[in-house]
């Protein structure tokens, strides 16, 4: 089978993808600079070139709050450039998985979003996901797999958990928000059923996130345990839990953006780990 891969050098989910590549895979890790998705006519070229089975998109403009005030740059990527793979993939008969977002939920609900749940996206980067959603819907149909997922971390590149260490190896006390919940995923996991499901051929909408519920306060704290079991924190650092309204960004975010994983697990016969599990294996590898 070979595959497509898009996303940036310092793509979290990009350098999991490309550590965990099953044997049976002759993977293709494409950069900006050799297919820039927004691009249509290199879109094409590539992919019409190289004639894929299976093209797994892991490229997005991912900055929420830069998002607000760069739209033009978030709709290119985050929309124009998943249609420009949709209607490669149409013409050159490959598969397209798009790995999506729980920002495109307003967080209102009070249990876990079920895959068909109504979207309605706070923020420039949530509608930016859903119109990339959407239009590949448009172009392939139920032919397509969009991957919704989550809070995503790696020992690569930067992310909440590496964010926070260096925060607590620094200052005595730090502020965390208490009252937006969500599940954290490991990259490594989430790479991992992203091969399978490249294999599997499923089609539709499907949720991957590890398992739980937990807040970025509660999050941060779990980082502080397990960090500090590991070695990689060598004194008490006092966090504190504050709102939402106390802690302004230019982008609203969910309050409550769990995601339901109960079609995917049942699809792959593969269940996440718990949340804290993958996080304590991920600080193994720093």
């Amino acid at each position: 089978m070979k595959v497509i891969v898009t996303g940036g050098k310092t793509g979290q989910l990009r350098w999991e993808l490309e550590r965990s590549v099953p044997d049976s895979v002759e993977a293709l890790f494409m950069t900006r600079e050799t297919l820039d998705v927004s691009d249509a006519g290199q879109v094409a070229g590539v992919i019409g070139e190289v004639g894929p089975d299976v093209i797994i998109n892991a490229s997005a403009y991912t900055a929420v709050d830069k998002a607000e005030s760069e739209q033009e740059a978030a709709f290119a990527v985050n929309r124009d450039g998943v249609a420009n793979l949709a209607r490669a993939a149409r013409e050159s008969h490959a598969r397209l998985i798009h790995v999506s977002t729980d920002f495109i939920f307003d967080g209102r609900h009070s249990s876990p979003y079920p895959v068909d749940f109504a979207p309605h996206p706070l923020s420039v980067y949530g509608q930016s996901k859903l119109a990339g959603e959407q239009a590949m819907q448009e172009i392939l149909g139920d032919q397509g797999l969009i991957v919704r997922t989550s809070w995503v971390y790696s020992a690569f590149g930067n992310s909440f958990v590496k964010t926070m260490l260096r925060l607590m190896n620094e200052r005595p006390e730090i502020n965390v928000v208490a009252d937006q919940a969500g599940t954290p995923t490991w990259a490594h996991g989430l790479a991992q059923i992203l091969w399978q499901m490249a294999g599997d051929e499923l089609t539709g909408i499907h949720h991957w996130t590890d398992a739980g519920i937990t807040s970025w306060y509660d999050f941060a704290q779990a980082i502080y345990e397990e960090g500090r079991a590991a070695g990689l924190l060598s004194k008490e650092v006092r966090i504190n839990p504050i709102t939402t309204e106390q802690y302004p960004t230019p982008a609203t975010r969910p309050a409550y953006s769990v995601l339901d994983k109960t079609k995917t697990w049942e699809a792959t016969g593969k269940i996440s780990d718990h949340w804290r599990v993958s996080l304590r294996k991920m600080l193994q590898e720093l």
